[in-house]
């Protein structure tokens, strides 16, 4: 029986041992297949410059390259404009997506957003230290600790491709004096918001409680106290890597705002609003529309879907008749993680607990044709987040046809949500009781008067916020670094 359990015990072992070699010797194998091919991007590089004396190689700082959202759009959108209007331009991408070869990268672009990659004028640097900058290894202080995350993983791509023109395009502030000081690249980047602002400070100050303001911190009044003082000198750091920028783009006329006051510099800050899919969003009928209203938002926390809900359920509570209209709210949007899954779960309890499970309806990670297909149909277009900096959901609504209820703030209420040749292109709340109001007036106005609000948003926003748009203004902006 002993000679047995040793036996088993050594073959546990030997199992757990070969297990574990066999783990480092891959790991080991995509370790050096991802130098080689780092290797390989720059005798490429050297091979281009031979041939090519004025070849401008521009690096984009995109750790998440493969992630297929609005910043995704923002990168392959800016990478085609300036080589459509630069043929000596080379582009380098710089992405952690160790898990994608360049060829499904590349046919993801294609299938999520219709751009085309020129594989012979664009590679890949592929980064093996992106945990660094993870979230979810920082619970605490990690504004912070992700920022200096950022420097490991900015060396390493520094160290893989230096690049004669870096440009961050995911808010990684952090990295931007390292390829100007120590690469000698000329520098700047594409803002979609500021890693702090002054409207984040002011929530602390004032022990406002929200998802980035934990209850416990706003209630004591030594936690808020440290809380401020680190989000002061958060800022100051913020400003001073900032500076290194010689060109800025921000994505908002809320996001500039707060780069101007944190960053200084004014003349070298440009807003550039983000490519949105207007052009086949306006291709939509705008006539025979439900009684439907429609959400388009990652489950997210400050997306704040629990506001949506309640407004439904106070808007069916002031309104008794609308509940035989069959009115139903469809809240649309990606369930990327077991904290989103989680999410939805309790916004299911929410509902059922408010009475309004027949009336809400979630649609969770469709494809872009279901997606255009509720916005073809809502005749409200629902939006909740507080200080969105863009809010090309908005935009979407806007364009389908679907009259928007965006949150009275940020982006939506400075740049989207706006008269167009006086004409109103939808409206502004900020509570349950204002939303309720706004969705019930939407429903009673006259067919007239709703296709005319439709008119107008759809034209509102058809050129302004489309891709050809960014592209010309991007590439405008971006020419002194070229």
């Amino acid at each position: 029986m002993a000679v047995t359990c040793v036996l088993w015990w050594l073959a546990v072992c030997g199992g757990a041992v070969c297990g574990v070699g066999l783990a480092a010797v891959c790991l080991l194998a995509v370790v050096a297949r991802r130098r080689a091919h780092a290797h390989a991007v720059s005798l490429q590089l050297a091979k281009l410059r031979a041939t090519q004396p004025d070849l401008t190689v521009v690096g984009f700082f995109h750790p998440y390259c493969n992630a297929g959202g609005g910043g995704e759009r923002v990168l392959w959108a800016a990478i085609n404009a300036l080589q459509e209007r630069h043929p000596h331009v080379h582009c380098i991408v710089y992405t952690g997506d160790i898990d994608a070869t360049e060829e499904a990268i590349v046919a993801q672009v294609k299938q999520r957003f219709g751009q085309v990659v020129d594989r012979k004028r664009t590679s890949f640097a592929f980064l093996q230290t992106r945990e660094w900058v993870e979230a979810k290894y920082y619970p605490s202080f990690t504004m912070l600790r992700q920022s200096l995350g950022s420097l490991v993983l900015g060396w390493e791509a520094l160290c893989s491709v230096q690049p004669d023109v870096f440009l961050d395009t995911m808010g990684y502030a952090f990295v931007l004096p390292m390829f100007r000081f120590l690469g000698g690249s000329k520098v700047g980047c594409y803002v979609h918001y500021p890693t702090v602002s002054t409207d984040m400070l002011r929530r602390v100050q004032t022990r406002e409680a929200s998802f980035n303001n934990a209850g416990d911190v706003s209630a004591s009044t030594w936690k808020t106290s440290l809380k401020v003082f680190y989000y002061r000198a958060f800022a100051l750091c913020y400003g001073l890597v900032g500076r290194a920028a010689t060109v800025v783009l921000v994505n908002s006329s809320w996001t500039s705002g707060h780069i101007k006051e944190l960053w200084g510099g004014v003349a070298r800050i440009h807003t550039v609003f983000p490519p949105c899919d207007t052009t086949s969003l306006a291709e939509l009928p705008l006539a025979d529309r439900n009684n439907e209203i429609v959400s388009v938002a990652q489950f997210r926390p400050e997306k704040d879907h629990a506001l949506q809900l309640k407004a439904i359920h106070r808007l069916l509570s002031d309104r008794g008749d609308l509940k035989e209209t069959k009115l139903k709210l469809f809240l649309v949007g990606g369930c990327r993680n077991a904290g989103d899954e989680e999410r939805v779960k309790e916004l299911r309890a929410l509902a059922s607990k408010l009475n309004i499970e027949e009336s809400v309806e979630f649609c969770l990670n469709v494809s872009y044709a279901e997606l255009q297909r509720r916005l073809r149909l809502a005749k409200v277009g629902l939006h909740t987040m507080r200080d969105e900096h863009f809010g090309i959901g908005v935009v979407e609504f806007l364009a389908a046809g679907a009259v928007p209820v965006a949150h009275d703030s940020a982006g939506p209420k400075k740049d989207i949500v706006v008269p167009f040749r006086g004409q109103d292109t939808g409206f502004l709340a900020t509570d349950e009781e204002s939303y309720a109001a706004a969705i019930a007036r939407i429903l009673d106005l006259p067919g007239s008067q709703y296709h005319a609000m439709q008119v107008a948003g759809r034209e509102s926003v058809r050129d302004r916020f489309s891709e050809e748009s960014f592209k010309q203004q991007f590439a405008e902006k971006v020419a002194s670094l070229i």
